[in-house]
């Protein structure tokens, strides 16, 4: 990304990462790396991709960084399959608790786990998060999550191996 364009996306986003409910996500787990990072990945794309499109982007970008703002704490109750299909729910209080957002960049939040979730995405901003949702998730997955099962069971293996002699 160009500075030019560094320095604008940082602005959009600069109240909300320096919230501190919101830098309470770089403690917590997401796909192999934080929830933090892997919202700031969603957002980048976001960004890029609505500007380029000539879209809302200030006000994507924004709704895309907040798309998981939850903690662990807030979904702890439920187990993983029901957090997956409700923390778009979860995420939008927050969004609403900490932020002034508006209808589409709810819709942005409560859609861009669709069709998981049962919310539509109403609006091309909305349907550009969700694809890019998808495509961060995948990268992390293979990039972090993968490499990171491997490694446990590396280790598993070397101890089977050599330590039980």
């Amino acid at each position: 990304m160009s500075l030019t364009k560094t320095s604008e996306f940082n602005e959009i986003i600069n109240d909300i990462i320096n919230k501190q409910e919101f830098e309470a996500l770089k403690d917590e787990l997401h796909h192999g790396v934080s929830r933090y990072h892997h919202c700031l990945r969603v957002a980048k794309g976001t960004y890029l991709l609505t500007k380029k499109f000539n879209l809302d982007y200030e006000r994507a970008t924004r709704a895309a960084l907040l798309h998981d703002f939850f903690t662990n704490e807030d979904t702890k109750e439920y187990k993983a399959v029901t957090t997956l299909k409700i923390h778009p729910d979860v995420a939008v209080i927050n969004a609403k608790k900490y932020f002034d957002i508006d209808k589409m960049q709810e819709n942005v939040i409560a859609s861009h786990m669709f069709p998981i979730c049962k919310v539509k995405p109403k609006y091309k901003e909305a349907w550009i998060t969700s694809c890019v949702d998808k495509a961060v998730a995948a990268y992390e997955m293979y990039r972090f999550k993968a490499s990171l099962v491997m490694g446990v069971w590396l280790i598993f293996i070397f101890n089977l191996i050599f330590i039980q002699k």
